[in-house]
């Protein structure tokens, strides 16, 4: 049945259309991603107060998964989070016109016309019209409401408050994205990750309206010392799904610590999906296998034990088993198996193994699958197309335009603009963070990257935004280094301001619209809203304080608590300290003696995201357990004073007047090793932590390196 909007609401959409026609100014601020069309209307604005209603249309209000009334309730949280409105009234089912006692925003369905550049209709659009006593967001499908309330909380944080408070302009707009897959990807395979974390960038991505995050969730180092040679078992591994109870499969995940259950897993799709983001996770075969060779050494390659040998009667049989397993966990529509870099030799297996598990995908789940782009030099098979490719090496493994001509359906992961690597890249191939001068310049005609541009350099390589098959874009950073290359907030650095525009440009897109965003535009607000993008603290921000002082003690003789787990940087911490001279500690046994061990000294301080020892004074990392000293030795006779500063891209202490780097060793495929800065969140829950049995003196801990 086709829906027909209330009379005020049809009314109030009339008058904004003519409004529109009339060709009155935009007022709304620029925001990222931009929003298709704007229309300022005469009149008062919509008042953001403590009595706001957020009511959702009763007819609607169950509609889709998370439901649009789900969607509503995220929303509310998000405006007393960012307004501190703790009374704000709870949300209701109901109708717009039993709602105008007071400012009402009113969530409904039934917007129509929205469709991605390639014209396919999408439900991702939504319509908004603002008055002074409603804002409507009118979502061609739940989502694309759910998108609207991101538009509306960006413009709240964005407008200056005068003396009466916050006032959205009047006026009506529509707003589409350009292409379906706007994402991301994390190589969460070769560096551990709390799904706390991967539950918070989702929460972030969503607030730029990227819907889709892709975890890379198998894979190994490569060292080509130690893969040809007899040593290639102590290479690190990981696959990060834990097998149930006696599965099968149980000796593919060893490192029990370092994997999700599947509640946990469940739990972070929920997570993720709350905030319109789709999880899709990969398992990347026939390449990147060592942790399944290291389980099953019979099923490798002879001399290059990362890749599986396809015509091994028990490969195959072994990768569907891994997949039957955990195929039930993932909500996905879509997986991905990988097939990456693979021995181009033997072509006809692998393309032969790629459709084969596709269709055994299909049968088992319903799902599709996705794979990177690989050289396959066949002349007998192809990949069935309705495999997706995602393309990542131009011209290297794939040629995307040649691609679409056979009527494969491509997503553009192209390595030259898209991809980043956790903390350094080898000889500087890939940015810190997505190059800006790329993303808004980097196309062969001199305008901005869009998920239709795979190369700089030819525009015959590349195709129109309208192309068919092109199904959008997922930038990638990997974790080449392993899990002693970063801290997990360090991650967080090179993906905040690189997600932020990577959402302008999948949404918006490059030359299409006359209302993208310029460079100095994403430029002016992007602090802003990455200060303000609810539902996390990744910045590890702390509420303000007098003076900027977070802590201070003069003297510190038992563990003191404070009020914040973490604090991000800048800042500095201050002590004087005198370590015990004990080198051992007595530890109890179950028999009821005691035994005495040697003693690193304790712990200083210590946070979710970081802890101080005594011992080198060396930063761990909790996630990963990560150790990083100083290569400095406290004495433990006389007393120290420690200065240290924080930045995101440092870490310093200052002692008798001498600075002293914390650093870590990135071993470089093998080649050569590569030091690099390392950057802490100050561990500010515990003073005086664990174990620590010594003198703690002058502590302080103040915003600001």
């Amino acid at each position: 049945m086709k829906f027909v909007l209330p009379l005020t609401l049809r009314f109030l959409f009339t008058v904004a259309f003519l409004l529109d026609r009339l060709g009155a100014a935009a007022s709304l601020q620029p925001q990222i991603p931009s929003i298709a069309s704007f229309t300022a209307s005469d009149g008062p604005g919509f008042p953001i107060s403590s009595s706001t209603q957020i009511v959702v249309d009763s007819a609607f209000q169950n509609t889709g998964s998370p439901s649009l009334l789900n969607y509503a309730n995220t929303f509310r949280d998000d405006l007393v989070s960012l307004t501190g409105f703790t009374l704000l009234p709870w949300v209701q089912a109901g109708s717009l016109e039993g709602a105008q006692t007071s400012p009402v925003v009113f969530l409904t369905l039934g917007a129509t016309g929205h469709e991605y550049f390639n014209g396919v209709a999408t439900d991702e659009g939504y319509d908004f019209a603002i008055s002074s006593q409603s804002y409507i967001i009118n979502g061609s499908g739940p989502i694309g409401a759910w998108w609207g309330t991101r538009t509306l909380l960006q413009q709240m944080v964005l407008t200056t408050e005068s003396s009466d408070g916050i006032t959205l302009p009047a006026g009506s707009g529509s707003d589409t994205p350009g292409w379906e897959i706007r994402g991301f990807m994390l190589d969460a395979a070769r560096h551990w990750f709390e799904p706390s974390f991967l539950a918070d960038l989702c929460i972030y991505a969503s607030f730029f309206k990227l819907q889709t995050f892709h975890i890379h969730a198998s894979d190994n180092l490569w060292d080509q010392n130690f893969i040809s040679g007899p040593d290639w078992r102590i290479l690190y591994s990981a696959f990060r799904f834990q097998p149930s109870p006696g599965s099968p499969i149980a000796g593919l995940a060893p490192l029990k610590n370092e994997t999700w259950t599947r509640d946990q897993f469940a739990d972070l799709q929920a997570a993720c999906a709350a905030r319109g983001v789709t999880i899709i996770p990969e398992i990347d075969t026939p390449g990147h296998s060592l942790h399944i060779t290291k389980w099953k050494p019979e099923l490798g390659l002879p001399t290059t034990p990362d890749l599986l040998n396809l015509s091994q009667p028990d490969t195959i049989p072994t990768i569907k088993a891994i997949w039957d397993e955990v195929l039930p966990w993932f909500d996905s529509s879509e997986v991905s198996i990988g097939a990456d870099e693979y021995d181009a030799s033997l072509a006809d297996d692998y393309i032969s193994f790629v459709n084969e598990m596709a269709q055994y995908i299909s049968q088992q789940s319903g799902k599709s699958i996705r794979v990177w782009g690989t050289n396959e030099p066949s002349t007998t098979l192809s990949i069935d197309t309705n495999v997706t490719i995602q393309h990542w090496d131009f011209p290297g493994d794939s040629i995307p335009v040649q691609l679409m001509e056979r009527g494969y359906r491509i997503i553009n992961s192209e390595q030259t603009f898209l991809y980043l690597d956790g903390k350094t890249s080898d000889d500087g191939q890939f940015p810190v963070e997505l190059d800006q001068n790329l993303m808004w310049a980097g196309a062969p005609d001199g305008g901005g990257w869009a998920p239709n541009i795979f190369t700089r350099d030819d525009s015959s390589n590349n195709t129109t935004p309208q192309n068919p098959l092109l199904r959008g874009a997922i930038m990638a950073i990997w974790n080449d280094w392993g899990n002693n290359a970063t801290t997990p907030l360090e991650i967080y650095y090179q993906l905040a301001r690189s997600l932020a525009v990577f959402g302008e440009k999948t949404w918006a897109g490059s030359g299409v619209r006359d209302t993208q965003l310029t460079q100095d535009q994403f430029n002016s607000i992007y602090d802003t809203l990455n200060a303000a993008t609810p539902g996390q603290n990744l910045n590890r921000v702390v509420p303000a304080q007098p003076n900027n002082v977070i802590f201070q003690y003069q003297t510190v003789f038992q563990p003191l608590t404070s009020s914040f787990d973490s604090v991000g940087p800048p800042y500095t911490l201050t002590f004087t300290i005198k370590p015990s001279s004990s080198s051992q500690i007595s530890v109890p046994l179950f028999d009821g003696t005691s035994m005495l061990v040697p003693f690193d000294g304790g712990v200083i301080f210590s946070g979710n995201d970081s802890k101080l020892h005594v011992q080198s004074l060396a930063f761990e990392d909790p996630t990963t357990k990560v150790r990083y000293p100083l290569l400095y030795t406290l004495p433990t006779d006389v007393y120290t004073t420690v200065e240290i500063h924080a930045t995101r891209n440092y870490t310093y202490a200052i002692i008798d007047g001498e600075a002293y780097w914390w650093m870590t060793d990135l071993d470089i495929w093998g080649e050569y090793m590569k030091p690099a800065n390392m950057s802490f969140a100050a561990p500010s829950r515990l003073i005086r932590a664990e174990g620590f049995d010594g003198e703690l003196y002058n502590v302080s801990l103040v915003l600001g390196s």
